[in-house]
């Protein structure tokens, strides 16, 4: 009977080996560590990604001049409208795969990675289609100046024929994370961005393509990172794809579009205040000593200089994002308020050093782009515009960071309603009425006052999140019913 008893024991403890062999490293790792193995890869790709733009201004502004750097900032809004659908799609099927996973749910979250893809391929040449076929009216609804317009066209006209391929490695880049291969992600943007960096020269200076060279050297590294990720599916090492999940279900993409619906609300509403920005610097920028152009150039900028801050903070939230999603669905609460602490002290330190940068150097930083001919009132109203902009860029994390956790935890709606509060209520109001009565220096100050009310709006979020959220093992539905 010992020696039965003795079996079963060795039986059981092999048992419990197993299952600890076949645990997720998400549920098990220290957090620190995890943290920094998966956010440290997503910050890389997210700045290097953003760097695609920041190139294309530098040597645009070097060798085109003032009005090729406002031809790029009248055609951003393609851009956006591409990050709009391929993070909602990206980021809400990373949120769904691992939290399947967290739930043991293998085949849905083969299902919901399978069915991403395929509806980012497909929304990716439809809206390539659209944007050929009605080029110069869009261009000229973002605000293009007679002026602007020829070189808006050149630029546009060639980089719409990479919306597809910007589309689906935006994408699936938080989903192969999510698969536990920040590095792989990582390299593919890497790969494209450097590759952009050294066609971008040689197309301008050296063939003399001008901005169709910068043109073509993005489309070009879009496709190539592109390709890397497509490669990346025989690899999935969570699960193993057939090729029926590839084509869309609608129950399926409804589920992933919910949880990503805040990156929708928010780049679609960015879309809109691009759009109304550019119109609105046209209008009091022609009544400025600055002239529209000039207005317009800078603006857009200062707006690609920001997006190297917004991508820090996105690469830090988007490693953290598979770990609360995971450990959300697990049960462990613990490991998710354990992440929120550390990414929420992370992004209040990147914040600050982006801010004192911004405020001691803008000159330095502007100067980058080009001084369109030495022109004192270019380089006067950057500075300006980019200290004013800028100004309350240290609470910015925060307020990112909070948008962008509520999907990972299931709850894409209170990150809408961050992100709509943010766009809708404070910014597009802003810029509405604030030229009414400070002319061209409102617009300055719509940005800033719109970062201090949000910050406040997204603290209270983040707090009352973590006050009910559950101990281990307890049911997050249940929990929701009672205390609120």
């Amino acid at each position: 009977m010992n020696r039965e008893t003795e079996i079963n024991n060795i039986e059981m403890d092999s048992g419990v080996e197993a299952v600890q062999k076949k645990e997720n490293p998400l549920g098990t790792k220290p957090l620190p560590g995890l943290l920094m193995s998966l956010a440290i890869p997503a910050i890389i790709a997210n700045v290097v990604n953003a760097l695609y733009n920041i190139v294309d201004q530098i040597f645009i502004g070097q060798g085109v001049g003032k009005l090729g750097n406002a031809a790029t900032t009248i055609s951003f809004p393609l851009t956006t409208i591409c990050l709009a659908i391929g993070l909602m799609v990206g980021l809400g099927s990373a949120a769904g795969f691992n939290l399947e996973l967290g739930r043991k749910n293998e085949d849905r979250a083969r299902i919901i990675g399978g069915n991403a893809a395929g509806t980012l391929l497909i929304s990716g040449l439809i809206i390539c289609i659209i944007v050929r076929l009605n080029l110069r009216d869009l261009l000229l609804m973002f605000g293009a100046t007679d002026n602007i317009l020829p070189y808006a066209m050149k630029y546009a006209g060639i980089t719409s024929l990479g919306l597809p391929f910007f589309m689906f490695s935006t994408g699936i880049n938080p989903l192969v994370r999510a698969d536990r291969s920040p590095v792989y992600s990582m390299a593919s943007i890497v790969i494209g961005a450097v590759l952009n960096t050294v066609l971008d020269p040689l197309f301008i200076f050296v063939f003399k393509w001008g901005i169709s060279g910068a043109a073509v050297a993005t489309v070009i590294s879009q496709t190539i990172s592109a390709i890397i990720l497509m490669a990346y599916f025989p690899r999935f090492k969570s699960v193993k794809y057939r090729m029926m999940d590839f084509i869309p279900k609608i129950s399926v993409i409804l589920f992933v579009c919910k949880l990503g619906i805040n990156s929708l609300i928010y780049q679609s509403s960015n879309l809109v205040a691009q759009i109304l920005m550019n119109k609105m610097l046209k209008e009091y920028g022609a009544k400025s000593i600055y002239g529209a152009d000039t207005a317009i150039a800078v603006a857009g900028i200062v707006v690609k200089i920001n997006v190297i801050f917004f991508a820090l903070i996105i690469g830090l939230i988007n490693g953290a994002q598979p770990i609360c999603s995971y450990n959300y669905g697990a049960k462990k609460y613990s490991r998710v308020k354990g992440t929120i602490k550390l990414f929420m002290s992370a992004a209040v330190i990147i914040s600050t050093v982006m801010w004192l940068i911004f405020e001691i150097f803008p000159r330095q930083i502007i100067s980058f782009f080009g001084n369109s001919g030495n022109d004192p009132l270019y380089m006067e109203f950057g500075v300006k515009y980019m200290r004013v902009f800028m100004f309350f860029v240290f609470l910015n994390g925060v307020q990112i960071c909070t948008a962008t956790f509520f999907p990972s935890i299931g709850k894409g709606i209170k990150g809408a309603m961050l992100s709509f509060s943010k766009q809708i209520v404070f910014l597009i109001p802003m810029i509405i009425l604030l030229p009414k009565f400070w002319g061209l220096k409102g617009l300055m100050f719509a940005q800033p006052l719109t970062d201090l009310f949000t910050f406040f709006v997204a603290v209270y979020f983040m707090v009352d999140e973590v006050k009910h959220m559950p101990a281990d093992g307890e049911s997050a539905e249940l929990k929701s019913l009672i205390t609120h």
